[in-house]
């Protein structure tokens, strides 16, 4: 059960490489476990440019190689589970890694690594409507 428990993340560990995307983006992923292949329609939770977030009922471990597809380009590239928890029912949480790089895999501009959603720019406000007198 060591495989389905996450550790806190060290400091350095927090650091992410992109920023994450909240994003219900459909996927497929493939695999083998125990000797027995699956296919799993799922969504995404948020996606990277390194990869992904999404739950699967498949009992995969941490450290396993998968398949993932985007069902909207056919597009198919090899994934490491890199984190796993369990959530309600039988279904985990995982995290997936690219192991090939795929900027484009899903088809979004990320923002840069330096921004700050703080610093985001609004526009300016509308002025009231007045009403017609009448």
């Amino acid at each position: 059960m060591a495989d389905e428990k996450t550790s806190l993340p060290h400091p350095a560990q927090d650091r992410r490489r992109s920023i994450r995307l909240h994003l219900a983006m459909p996927v497929i992923v493939r695999g083998v476990v125990a000797t027995q292949p699956f296919e799993e329609k799922t969504q995404t939770i948020t996606v990277s440019a390194y990869g992904c977030m999404l739950c699967v009922t498949a009992r995969v471990v941490r450290g396993q190689e998968v398949m993932l597809v985007n069902p909207r380009t056919a597009e198919e590239l090899p994934c490491r589970v890199i984190s796993l928890r369990l959530t309600e029912g039988e279904r985990r949480e995982i995290g997936l890694e690219f192991t090939e790089s795929s900027p484009m895999f899903w088809r979004i501009a990320f923002p840069p690594e330096d921004w700050n959603p703080s610093e985001r720019k609004f526009p300016p406000p509308m002025p009231p409507r007045s009403m017609p007198h009448r």
